[in-house]
């Protein structure tokens, strides 16, 4: 019952704003088939009629979300093709990015925070909590420019835009990881700080077990809930993300096609995106509480413990 009620909710807050953004969808629309010349108001007002913007909000929003339910997410007021067919076109893309981005941050956070947790206040420790740190202030959009100067402008190594090979993969995952990798080997490091000071920690090593074990074996999934958390959140936060970065690098995902339909006021296609990624954030979340139940069995679904 929750997520249809979520879900509903996203979509009439996205609805809103959209449509008391300024601008006029039909009049925008118009100037640009026309190229740039300003459309007369007859011709606003037959295209507006045409696509039902002079219906009221609750109206368009009911037909919208009737619509919604059975999977037709309408047509672009830009190309007139169907928006569902597109998203699904180029979702490929942008989960192929955003999945490489998180496997990418998980297979260097994680480990950058246990060794700062197990080399606490030696020089590794101090390393890897500067680079949290200027992952953190760093936004994708001022590092994705830069690694575009360094990598493929000054030393040529990669290329600046591009895709279908693994080397156009390189540069948008890395920029659109690096917060989130930052993030998680905060939490990491902080995460397993606190399960080494346990009793049973100091059980284990008494036991005669190696450190590595002891660390990786016993300590690692007792810090990983709250790391589990998290990678829940920065899903959404990717596929947000994405958007930029896919903009940034040419990258054909649903990122470009969303740009395009804000600018030029394209309702339906914001409002079919905002719901795929509603969607796509709301299994992300799922998935999450299964891994909960994997780490801890004392965990039940409704959020209690054994």
């Amino acid at each position: 019952m929750t997520l249809p009620l979520l879900l509903l909710g996203i979509s009439i807050i996205t609805f809103m704003l959209l449509n008391f953004a300024p601008g006029d969808a039909a009049e925008i629309t118009l100037r640009r088939q026309n190229g740039g010349i300003t459309p007369s108001r007859e011709a606003v007002a037959e295209l507006r009629q045409e696509l039902g913007l002079n219906d009221s909000l609750p109206v368009r929003y009911g037909r919208w979300v009737s619509n919604a339910v059975r999977g037709d997410l309408g047509e672009s007021y830009r190309s007139g093709g169907s928006i569902a067919t597109e998203l699904f076109r180029r979702l490929p893309a942008t989960l192929l990015l955003a999945a490489t981005a998180l496997a990418l941050a998980v297979a260097t956070g994680i480990p950058l925070g246990v060794m700062a947790a197990v080399k606490r206040g030696t020089w590794v420790d101090t390393a890897c909590r500067l680079l949290a740190l200027v992952g953190a202030a760093v936004p994708s959009y001022v590092l994705a420019p830069a690694l575009m100067l360094l990598f493929a402008v000054y030393l040529d190594w990669l290329p600046a835009i591009g895709y279908g090979s693994p080397k156009t993969l390189i540069l948008p995952a890395v920029a659109l990881s690096f917060g989130t990798m930052a993030q998680l080997m905060r939490l990491t490091r902080a995460s397993l700080l606190e399960v080494l000071g346990h009793d049973y920690m100091r059980t284990a090593r008494a036991k005669g077990l190696s450190d590595s074990v002891v660390v990786w074996r016993h300590g690692l999934k007792n810090a990983l809930l709250p790391v589990v958390t998290v990678l829940g959140t920065s899903m959404g936060y990717l596929l947000g993300g994405a958007v930029i970065i896919e903009t940034i690098f040419g990258w054909p995902g649903i990122g470009q096609f969303v740009v395009t339909g804000i600018s030029q006021r394209d309702y339906p296609v914001v409002q079919g995106f905002v719901l795929y990624v509603a969607i796509l954030f709301s299994l992300v979340n799922l998935a999450v509480d299964f891994t909960y139940r994997w780490l801890d069995p004392r965990i039940h679904f409704g959020g209690t413990f054994n």
